[in-house]
């Protein structure tokens, strides 16, 4: 672990009071009370970090770190490239972005910043390198925040400016080598769109190209690109003179950015968890989404994560911002833990009294000190994470099932023009998801480039595009004994979006050879049998011809493709391979896993049977030690049967038979 513990804490801004000196010594003390043994400094700190060019500020950071070692807490410092000192932005106006229909950024908001931009990139590491002089060999500075959220700038990730515009001819220059190549890549010869000179190529814009899907996914891959090297050359810098990891906390299904591309050069991955927590009083939707994004996490590097930041209370931008109810805070942040992070971190430790943010919780309130609901549930997690740290310490979730979940494949998707505008990718994979995490089966959620050998089964819903090699990695994984699910619209294109031409690039292995797919309205919705019950067919329902040797598990049962394969599977090598060729609901899907499960030798930690909204993961470690984590997200007591014997990994208390679970409850068992 980090810093030998479980952090617990999060971003500290005292640069917001600096007016106030009485309130630092205070935060300090009500730190300890709350348990708080890491904070986050520095992140949106550049004006006072710099305020003028040139002339830094850091005795009071440094005052600040040097007291909070006093106390043993830890730091991770930030460099503070998410916001710009309005000094930088009057004097090289050219460092703020370009939207895409051409008109540049006024000063303000976060991340306003191009990628590409020397002068911004100059200007970077030099307060970087000043701050990793100063500190970066402090002991109690444990981990380098790089920047804050990277292309979160309230828009798409982009910069459109002529650098940028320069910057992207270049790479494709490097990917393409000629024109040839690319017009044949993205089949330019449609509507005379055919480049003849390098400058010809301009970024997706408004007023000009956007019906080119092959240009926008490669816009947004340089996209991803310019902002992975403009963190990777902050991670340069800060290692000139320091030899602490480093991160940059990532966001929930963050389409802009490639994370799979970002994760690179990082040593440890974090990110900001804000579930909408009592949108409805349905807390599963909610729970399964993040429960999705921690194993998007802990599956980039296969090993644990951080908690960079949640919130102890409510949020502040969405139309409604509820409370966290009684005991949804100490879940949430113990849901974190059950998924591999190493913390439970906080944006923010105080709430600030004016700005954009100033009614986002925070375990310090306007008012009232440390005699706060939330003070108190903030100090709970806080001294039930210090006892677990040495149960926890070298341990990770190590699912044998994974779901593909790939970037790429994301922007193509939903890019495409037909058979449907209006697909919505991560529902797709989150749908698929939601019956892994109901039957308690954790997965990895990788993208197409992941080695697949170690898993024992493989699902890879709304799977549009292959990128090079992976029909070839399913192939040889279902040949090795795998069980691999797919559904309707999968493989239709390669990298460059181009339509795969004479047959399906995994025919052999799923045993289907698809003809048309329709995209019907509601008023033509089809159905399907499967194991005993109907179900819909909608959204997208391929027409494919089943080879000789394919089961035919369902057929459709209405309009002119009546009797049509819906559900095949198909032995290939050792394993078994099953298409799902039409959208359906939940229902569905719980039941058709359910099959699939059994047959793929997968069950959960306890080996029973669980009650709706409850799931289990497993933390194991490489000395086998294991830790399992059952969760409740009803606001009900529930009874879970048929668990065998287990011990209370914090009470010692014993269970055998059935376990109780009381409202928003987590329990960890040995």
């Amino acid at each position: 672990m980090l810093g030998g513990r479980l952090l617990h804490g999060g971003d500290y801004n005292p640069d917001q009071w600096l007016a106030y000196p009485e309130i630092f010594e205070e935060d300090v003390r009500l730190m300890k009370e709350a348990n708080v043994n890491c904070v986050s400094l520095g992140i949106f700190a550049w004006a006072s970090l710099e305020p003028e060019e040139g002339r830094y500020e850091f005795d009071w950071l440094d005052h600040i770190i040097t007291r909070l070692g006093e106390e043993d807490i830890q730091v991770v410092l930030a460099t503070p490239s998410g916001a710009m000192p309005h000094w930088l932005t009057q004097k090289y106006p050219e460092v703020m972005q370009v939207q895409a229909d051409g008109r540049r950024n006024l000063p303000g908001k976060r991340h306003n910043f191009c990628y590409t931009s020397p002068v911004m990139r100059t200007k970077t590491a030099a307060i970087d390198r000043a701050l990793a002089r100063r500190f970066g060999k402090r002991k109690n500075v444990i981990l380098w925040h790089i920047s804050n959220e990277l292309g979160g700038n309230f828009g798409d990730s982009t910069c459109h400016c002529e650098l940028c515009q320069e910057a992207f001819r270049e790479w494709l220059k490097r990917k393409y080598k000629t024109l040839e190549n690319l017009n044949n890549a993205w089949w330019n010869h449609f509507w005379s769109h055919t480049y003849t000179d390098w400058s010809q190529i301009h970024s997706p814009g408004p007023y000009g190209e956007t019906t080119s899907t092959a240009l926008v996914l490669d816009w947004r891959r340089f996209s991803t690109e310019q902002i992975s090297d403009f963190c990777e050359m902050e991670i340069r810098t800060v290692k000139e003179e320091s030899d602490i990891p480093a991160t940059t906390n990532f966001m929930d299904f963050f389409k802009g950015l490639d994370y799979n591309r970002l994760k690179k050069d990082l040593d440890i991955i974090s990110w900001d968890s804000y579930p909408f927590w009592h949108e409805q009083k349905d807390e599963v939707p909610a729970a399964v989404r993040t429960a999705a994004n921690h194993s998007v996490m802990r599956a980039l590097k296969k090993a644990p994560f951080l908690l960079m930041e949640s919130t102890p209370s409510a949020i502040s931008w969405r139309n409604s911002n509820p409370l966290k109810r009684p005991g949804m805070h100490m879940l949430a942040s113990m849901q974190a833990i059950a998924h591999g992070s190493d913390s439970v971190q906080y944006f923010q430790w105080r709430k600030g009294r004016g700005g954009y943010e100033k009614f986002h919780g925070a375990v310090l309130d306007h008012k009232n000190g440390a005699d706060t609901r939330t003070f108190r549930e903030v100090t709970e997690v806080g001294a039930r994470l210090g006892k677990l740290g040495d149960a926890v310490d070298g341990t990770v979730n190590r699912p044998k099932a994974a779901v593909i979940f790939d970037w790429e494949n994301w922007w193509a998707v939903e890019d495409t023009q037909g058979p449907r505008l209006d697909l919505d990718y991560t529902q797709w994979v989150l749908s698929h998801y939601r019956a892994f995490w109901e039957a308690g089966i954790e997965a990895d959620l990788v993208n197409m480039d992941a080695d697949l050998s170690g898993y024992s089964l493989v699902s890879a819903p709304l799977n549009y595009m292959y990128k090079d090699g992976y029909a070839e990695r399913v192939r040889e994984f279902v040949s090795g004994g795998g069980i691999y699910v797919t559904t309707c619209f999968c493989g239709e294109v390669n990298e460059t979006d181009l339509c795969f031409l004479g047959h399906h690039p995994l025919e052999d292995v799923l045993g289907i050879v698809p003809e048309e797919i329709d995209a019907p309205s509601e008023e033509f919705e089809n159905r399907f049998a499967y194991g005993g019950a109907e179900y819909p067919a909608r959204e997208l329902c391929a027409v494919v011809r089943a080879k000789e040797q394919t089961e035919i598990l369902s057929a459709y049962e209405k309009d002119f493709y009546a009797g049509c394969p819906a559900v095949t599977r198909n032995a290939f090598g050792k394993g078994k391979a099953y298409y799902l060729a039409a959208g359906s609901g939940q229902e569905f899907l719980r039941a058709f896993y359910r099959d699939v499960f059994a047959e793929a030798g997968l069950n959960n930690a306890l080996g029973a049977e669980l009650p709706y909204g409850v799931t289990v993961t497993e933390r194991t470690g490489e000395d086998g030690r294991k830790l399992v984590f059952v969760m409740n997200f009803r606001n009900e007591p529930v009874r879970v049967e048929g668990v065998g014997k287990w011990t209370d990994a914090e009470s010692g208390e014993t269970y055998e038979g059935y376990l109780e679970l009381e409202p928003f409850r987590c329990m960890i068992l040995r």
